[in-house]
């Protein structure tokens, strides 16, 4: 019989390529990770690694596994936590991964709400963009995942096999310097800023900005480029260039020295939360599902 804990075991060992780095993401030693890998392999009556000196890589029997553990771990999760509720524990533990500016503005409500409606629950919280968000929840990494998508229905027939709560909508603005030719401006077209310095975001909000460009007959000089949209607003008041970026985002950052205007055409992006169809119906993940929209709609 193959156990569970086996299949941690297995999955840290073919992420980190070794048992001794196995052991130190697990928390445990090295020949506890040993231990167990053999006791799986006599389970799975095949061998799962093959080791060649240091290095350490996957039988096609080993990869059938890892490739099942996501689906298996996600599944058990889910029964484990229903049993708990079922028994009245009214305990639960979410694994909650949010793109930052969701994390600066949705997620303190929505957990505080939850905290006093569910002391019991615990969360924890790590910070990705989509993609990588959208993957962890995927391999079993996460149980709520908090994501965006840009236009009408974007990527998703990538989330076909997920639970898809819409949030909200959010729109993107400009951001000038407060001496800028616009800056008082109540609206401006996009292509009025073509011969302007950009600074851009995250990779996704980059390759939007760079369509949106192209579509209104520009390429975007780009000087600068970072994740951290507090950056991006204090290289903008500080006259480096202009930039757009998400309402969300400006929630939470107050822009010294920059000013923001209505850009023209109209960019959006959906902000969703997604889980898994079996994480979806346990009662913590669900209460998290729902303190997230009830943030979202304030």
């Amino acid at each position: 019989m193959i156990e569970a804990r086996h299949l941690r075991v297995l999955r840290a060992v073919a992420a980190t390529g070794s048992f001794s780095a196995a052991a130190r993401e697990l928390g445990c030693t090295q020949p506890a990770v040993s231990q167990q890998m053999k006791a799986l392999e006599h389970s799975a009556g095949t061998p799962l690694l093959i080791r060649t000196g240091r290095e350490m890589r996957l039988t096609q029997a080993g990869e059938v596994l890892v490739r099942h553990a996501a689906g298996i771990l996600a599944g058990l999760t889910a029964a484990e936590e229903e049993v708990a509720a079922i028994a009245g524990l009214r305990a639960g533990r979410v694994r909650l991964v949010s793109f930052p500016s969701g994390s600066s503005t949705l997620v303190p409500t929505a957990l505080a709400a939850l905290r006093a409606a569910h002391p019991g629950t615990r969360v924890s919280l790590v910070d990705a963009e989509p993609p990588r968000s959208v993957e962890m929840l995927r391999e079993g990494d996460c149980d709520v995942a908090l994501a965006f998508r840009y236009g009408p229905g974007g990527a998703a027939e990538d989330w076909n096999d997920l639970v898809v709560r819409p949030l909200l909508t959010d729109r993107l603005v400009g951001l000038v310097p407060e001496g800028h030719r616009l800056a008082d401006a109540g609206q401006v077209g996009i292509g009025e800023l073509a011969d302007e310095p950009w600074i851009a975001g995250c990779p996704r909000c980059r390759r939007q900005l760079v369509e949106v460009c192209e579509s209104a007959g520009f390429t975007p000089r780009i000087d600068f480029a970072t994740d951290d949209y507090p950056a991006v607003i204090g290289l903008v008041g500080a006259g480096m260039g202009v930039a757009v970026l998400p309402e969300l985002a400006m929630e939470s950052v107050r822009p010294k020295g920059a000013r923001t205007v209505a850009v023209e055409p109209a960019v959006r992006r959906e902000i969703v939360a997604l889980t898994l169809p079996d994480l979806a119906q346990v009662p913590a993940v669900a209460a998290t599902l729902d303190q997230l929209a009830r943030a979202a709609a304030r």
